[in-house]
């Protein structure tokens, strides 16, 4: 997958879209099925023909960057949106959103964001915390506890030289599932350096980070 950018590849049953500037080969696609995502392949990496629209779609829903979509054209489900709109945090790695999401006016369910302050394809993650030994928990202590926040849409905004502001009923929500904060707004830190990760303490100010 190397080397792609926007790419498509079509059956009968289904369209699959490709945006390689938000991949980070989590793989869950070639594991998923493996006869349809062949990295690699001359020509091409993508098989839709090889497996029903149905099994292909339930497998792109898995892909936690929304990299892969898809359109269907067997009158089947299209990818739903989560009924609770997330921030999942990854162990020493990006804040993983779902949900009803907007993101630079555009339409999402899936989005990985940077929070190590290194990814050169801000705001989205690219591996860059491998690279630079980030380090941050992936579960933090509980803030406040509520219900599940209710249906809406996400608003993702990054702030310049700041957090990503995100405005609309959100859980944040650790790794294993449990609850860190429910709120309407929140400010995530994207610099790498707060100390109330995943939440901006205003280190960037001190750190001097810088982005748009």
């Amino acid at each position: 997958m190397s080397g792609i950018s926007m790419s498509r590849a079509e059956s009968d049953e289904i369209t699959i879209t490709f945006d390689g500037s938000k991949c980070i080969h989590a793989r869950r696609c070639v594991l998923g099925l493996p006869e349809v995502f062949k990295p690699g392949t001359p020509g091409g990496w993508m098989f839709p023909g090889n497996a029903r629209a149905e099994e292909i779609a339930r497998v792109i829903d898995a892909c936690p960057s929304g990299a892969l979509g898809y359109a269907r054209h067997d009158d089947g489900m299209e990818e739903p949106v989560p009924a609770v709109n997330t921030v999942r945090l990854w162990e020493n790695g990006p804040n993983e959103l779902r949900g009803d999401l907007r993101i630079a006016d555009a339409p999402a369910t899936r989005v990985l964001l940077c929070r190590c302050g290194q990814s050169k394809n801000k705001p989205f993650c690219d591996n860059s915390h491998i690279e630079v030994g980030f380090t941050a928990t992936s579960e933090p202590g509980t803030q406040n506890a509520q219900d599940a926040a209710t249906r809406g849409v996400l608003t993702i905004t990054p702030t310049a030289n700041g957090p990503v502001k995100i405005e609309g009923p959100v859980e944040v929500i650790a790794a294993s599932g449990r609850q860190i904060a429910v709120s309407e707004k929140v400010f995530l830190c994207r610099c790498g350096e707060s100390q109330n990760k995943p939440f901006c303490d205003g280190s960037h100010t001190k750190a001097g980070f810088t982005a748009p």
